[in-house]
């Protein structure tokens, strides 16, 4: 008895996992996804790198993430089209190469692979 209690009250209570349409199914909630690796200068993958990405027509980072130990890092970002800047956040000396960065272009809910290569 106690058993059948807990099975109906966990079943009402089920966490909502994304919008429902006009029939009652889940649907997921559309994005796009810029996937990245970031390679250190002897061409191994680079970890705790931080990352800074920015839509091309904005001035500051809107999403942060640190590469793993693959030196890998994702980011959604909303579908439709539109240019993303992706860049390392890495100290350079002055006179150096500027910071390693690369334009991302996005038509719709697709993925964008890029490479990051540190020079220093």
């Amino acid at each position: 008895m106690l058993a059948a209690a807990l099975l109906i009250a966990g079943g009402a209570s089920s966490p909502v996992l994304g919008q429902e349409n006009e029939r009652g199914q889940q649907t997921a909630k559309d994005y796009a996804l810029i996937f990245g690796t970031v390679w250190s200068k002897d061409n191994r993958p680079a970890y705790g790198v931080p990352i800074k990405i920015r839509r091309a027509d904005k001035k500051k980072a809107e999403w942060e993430q640190i590469s793993d130990h693959r030196g890998e890092f994702a980011q959604r970002v909303p579908p439709g089209k539109a240019d993303y800047v992706v860049w390392a956040d890495i100290k350079t000396k002055k006179g150096a190469a500027a910071k390693p960065q690369i334009t991302v272009h996005i038509e719709n809910d697709e993925r964008a692979d890029v490479s990051l290569h540190l020079t220093e």
